[in-house]
């Protein structure tokens, strides 16, 4: 028993009253994402679109967020982090039940371009707030644990959606964007803005060579374009994998059940994460993250029953695992302090990219090339980017070393003036 409470303590101790409002937040989002998990089923089943048609329209979510986390990533530095936040959440709100009351292809299209928009222009000044408000020696636990939540949610919604979608997919849409509002409520009501002006600003780059920067920023550019491979390989199991289950018969509530198992081996297993990984190189990590990924996604060509495909589920969902908090703190150590929000945009990009593109080629392959060839490919990307990672790492952690050593060069000048957050 003190064993485990001193791990308890250790795993969540210590951390700003802030994150843990955030991280509540988070949990009630997820909670309701009942939209995007089913949104293929609801377009080809119940809409009655082609897997093409259905490939274009949550191509077009990821459109959408592509601006959706440009703007917000640009309005978080300018603007600030909270009312950014609200801005994005209650828009989402709006379009979401817009969607889902959408009946020609016109306009569900044009509702998922909207909603991906303001849904993920949220994503930039989260994680932009949450490094604001965590010391550095904390954000991998507090990643962790924030993506903890995220999966505790979706186990969550995915098993609730299969049975809510049997009796009414309008309900799945009236759900999410209430929890939507609920999480907008708690950043209004609990949430200090924590983006911070000072000294440091004024010595390092303008924010109007902001754009300047970043695209010469040669090593986050390619740590940005392989998180895009691997959303690529990752996010077909929310637009290829429902589809690939639905012709061998299974019915949308065995894939919310398979598909939660995702979220359950997370929730289950992503608190211990952060131990077995700490110390180790993030290159390898992230390799070894790669790997694992595409050879679960490459089995589902061999898959055709509920276990088989909740095998495959299981040996991805550990790469992801491995992947999320080293991705998490690279992010924060490889971001300018004074360009927080815009390097959290352009990392969000590469999901957004992936967003439009995955279900689209998903789509293309499957239909032309055959089931098998998509998911053999998704194994071989995954394995090139593994050997990417170990190939460019060293350059990554370089730049994270002379980052941290300039934040720190400027940390005398700026201690007496940045708030300390409160602690839990």
């Amino acid at each position: 028993m003190r064993t485990m409470r001193s791990w308890f303590r250790d795993t969540t101790g210590g951390l700003p009253t802030t994150f843990w409002y955030l991280w509540s937040g988070t949990l009630i989002n997820r909670l309701g994402s009942f939209v995007l998990v089913f949104l293929a089923i609801y377009l080809t089943q119940e809409r009655g679109f082609s897997a093409s048609q259905a490939g274009l329209v949550i191509g077009l979510w990821g459109v959408g967020g592509a601006f959706g986390t440009t703007a917000g990533g640009t309005l978080a530095d300018r603007w600030g982090r909270r009312p950014t936040l609200l801005t994005a959440h209650v828009g989402a709100a709006a379009m979401m039940l817009a969607l889902g009351l959408a009946r020609d292809l016109w306009a569900v299209a044009l509702g998922a371009l909207l909603l991906g928009m303001f849904a993920e222009a949220a994503r930039p000044a989260f994680g932009a707030m949450m490094i604001d408000v965590v010391p550095a020696k904390d954000r991998l636990r507090a990643f962790s644990l924030n993506y903890w939540a995220i999966n505790l949610g979706f186990a969550c919604a995915a098993v609730l959606a299969g049975l809510a979608a049997q009796a009414n997919y309008l309900l799945l849409f009236v759900v999410d964007a209430a929890t939507m509002l609920i999480t907008a409520l708690i950043i209004f009501s609990k949430v200090p803005e924590t983006r911070q002006v000072g000294p440091a600003t004024a010595t390092r780059a303008a924010p109007r060579g902001a754009l300047r920067t970043i695209l010469t920023d040669r090593v986050y550019l390619g740590f940005v374009a392989l998180n895009l491979f691997a959303a690529l390989v990752f996010l077909q199991h929310i637009s290829m994998l429902p589809i690939a289950m639905g012709d061998d018969g299974l019915s949308p509530a065995t894939y919310g059940s398979v598909i939660a198992l995702n979220g359950i081996l997370i929730v289950v297993g992503q608190l211990f994460v952060p131990r077995l990984i700490r110390g180790r190189s993030r290159s390898h990590v992230l390799a070894l993250a790669s790997v694992v990924m595409g050879v679960g996604f490459g089995l589902t060509a061999f898959a055709g029953t509920p276990w088989f495909y909740g095998l495959t589920v299981l040996i991805w969902t550990v790469g992801e695992m491995l992947n999320s908090p080293s991705n998490s703190t690279l992010i924060a150590e490889l971001s300018p302090a004074e360009l927080r929000g815009r390097y959290q945009g352009v990392f969000s990009l590469s999901w957004q990219i992936a967003g439009a593109s995955a279900p689209i080629l998903g789509g293309l392959v499957r239909e032309h090339a055959g089931n098998d060839t998509l998911w053999y490919g998704c194994a071989a990307l995954g394995l090139l980017t593994a050997v990417a990672h170990l190939v460019s790492g060293p350059a990554r952690e370089r730049r994270a070393t002379a980052l941290r050593r300039s934040g720190e060069a400027l940390a005398p000048a700026t201690a007496t003036r940045a708030p300390q957050p409160a602690e839990a």
